[in-house]
């Protein structure tokens, strides 16, 4: 009985350390599972790192390679380029809602470009010799441009909806992202350059500067036209003035004639082609008798074309004088009209050559968007006075950081209404939306109606409702 029981209780005691065994064994098996899982972690992780740095090394290897193309001309010669920023703009314009699509639009638009010291070891020394010039062209990359889509046709805002080339505009969605932009050049101080007119949002990069030169870069300048008044034919929108010299020798070939006889003076004006003088003359002269010489022929009185001719140059001096001084009689974006001539008529060739006269899309200058009146509440003007110039810290009241007054603010919030910053979709489809813009440090909300703007706030930024 009792050899019994003890195999009895020896037989439960081989079960349990059995049953011990067994669960040593199951979590054993888990252990090599979880280090199984753990190795594949690690070698899944190493294998990463080495793709990383093998990419990385591919970089490094494909870079070292283009410097080493770049240096020896070969990567220029297939179209591979490498591009550095020189600089960042810093703008009254924070974002792209309100910022002017062309920089004539707002003069009183001002930026600063600091030259990066990444890319020259003494900045300021780039910028030696630039101060002689007024004006810089600005090569930049429109770094806000989304996902970088583009089409071959494009709806641009002043067509209202129709659609045009994409090489006809200057729209910001291009194959390659490049921006180009003429800045009035105020000053220069140390490695900054200090712009006006500008049409940028600041944090964009710019690429290149280049001087604007007249001589080359205005078609008319070819021909004989002075530095000024290339200038205002370039920056005054809507106008195409002549040269003086070229005022000047038609003045003295005809004087020359007035010292002979009255059949050479006839002769002169009967035979001349008609359409020099009235590509010389004002809208308003060229409506007046003196663009039909056979008429003032007939009255036998050249010394009245002579004297008319006269008074021409005084108006295109004083003309061109106001334009390039800020005139804003002159310049003002919004009140210039566009005139019937759009180029130089080709017979001026007897002054310019084959080549010297320009010609233009005709949706330029008369675009079917009409120009918008701009208006402001007494809440919005009482605001905007709360504003100082840069530099005043009255307490409790915002400042400017590049605009010089309320004034100035005014003038850019009207240059920017008058023309039109919304898409052709929230003309179309958001008529009824309130539309906000900032200019400088001032939050900006309007609406519009037909044919004009009313300015509603204008808040500092930042500030709370």
């Amino acid at each position: 009985m009792s050899d019994s029981c003890s195999c009895a209780q020896h037989v439960l005691m081989l079960r349990q350390q059995i049953s011990v065994t067994r669960k040593e064994i199951k979590n054993l098996r888990k252990k090599v599972d979880n280090a199984i899982l753990s190795h594949k972690k690690h070698l899944s992780y190493l294998q990463s790192a080495l793709t990383t740095a093998d990419q990385k090394g591919a970089v490094l290897r494909a870079q070292t390679h283009q410097k080493e193309q770049v240096t020896e001309g070969l990567s220029l010669e297939q179209g591979n380029i490498e591009t550095v920023p020189i600089g960042y703009i810093s703008s009254c314009f924070s974002a792209k809602n309100g910022t002017p699509r062309q920089p004539a639009v707002c003069r009183s638009s001002r930026a600063t470009l600091r030259i990066q010291k990444a890319v020259f070891n003494n900045p300021e020394h780039a910028l030696v010799g630039l101060e002689h010039y007024s004006h810089v062209w600005i090569i930049f990359l429109f770094h806000k441009n989304g996902h970088l889509s583009y089409k071959a046709k494009v709806k641009p805002p002043r067509l209202n909806g129709q659609r045009v080339g994409l090489y006809s505009t200057r729209t910001p969605h291009r194959p390659n992202a490049l921006g180009l932009t003429l800045a009035k050049l105020d000053k220069i101080t140390g490695d900054t350059l200090y712009l006006s007119g500008i049409d940028i949002i600041s944090g964009t990069p710019v690429l290149d500067i280049k001087p604007y030169i007249p001589d080359y870069d205005c078609p008319q300048s070819r021909g004989g036209l002075n530095e000024e008044e290339c200038l205002s034919d370039t920056m005054t929108e809507g106008f195409v003035i002549a040269s003086h010299e070229m005022a000047g020798s038609l003045d003295k070939e005809l004087g020359q004639h007035t010292h002979g006889d009255m059949e050479q003076e006839e002769e002169l004006l009967v035979n001349s082609d008609t359409d020099v003088v009235p590509s010389m003359l004002s809208p308003k002269m060229c409506d007046s008798k003196l663009t039909d010489a056979p008429e003032v022929a007939e009255g036998g009185s050249i010394s009245s074309l002579l004297k008319e001719i006269e008074n021409y140059i005084s108006w295109s001096h004083d003309f061109t004088q106001g334009a390039v001084e800020g005139n804003g009689e002159v310049t003002d974006c919004q009140n210039a009209k566009a005139p019937a001539v759009q180029r130089l008529r080709p017979s001026t060739e007897m002054w310019y050559g084959e080549e010297s006269y320009s010609t233009i899309a005709s949706w330029i200058r008369d675009p079917p968007v009409n120009s918008l009146a701009v208006r402001f509440t007494q809440h919005a003007e009482k605001e905007l006075g709360e504003f100082q110039p840069p530099g005043h810290t009255v307490p409790g009241k915002p400042s400017f950081q590049f605009l010089q007054g309320p004034e100035e603010a005014a003038a850019a919030i009207r240059a920017v209404l008058a023309a039109d910053p919304r898409s052709v979709y929230r003309r179309d489809c958001c008529q009824d939306k309130l539309f906000f813009f900032t200019l400088d440090t001032a939050d900006i909300t309007c609406w519009f109606g037909k044919n004009f703007a009313e300015v509603l706030r204008v808040r500092a930024v930042g500030s709370q409702l």
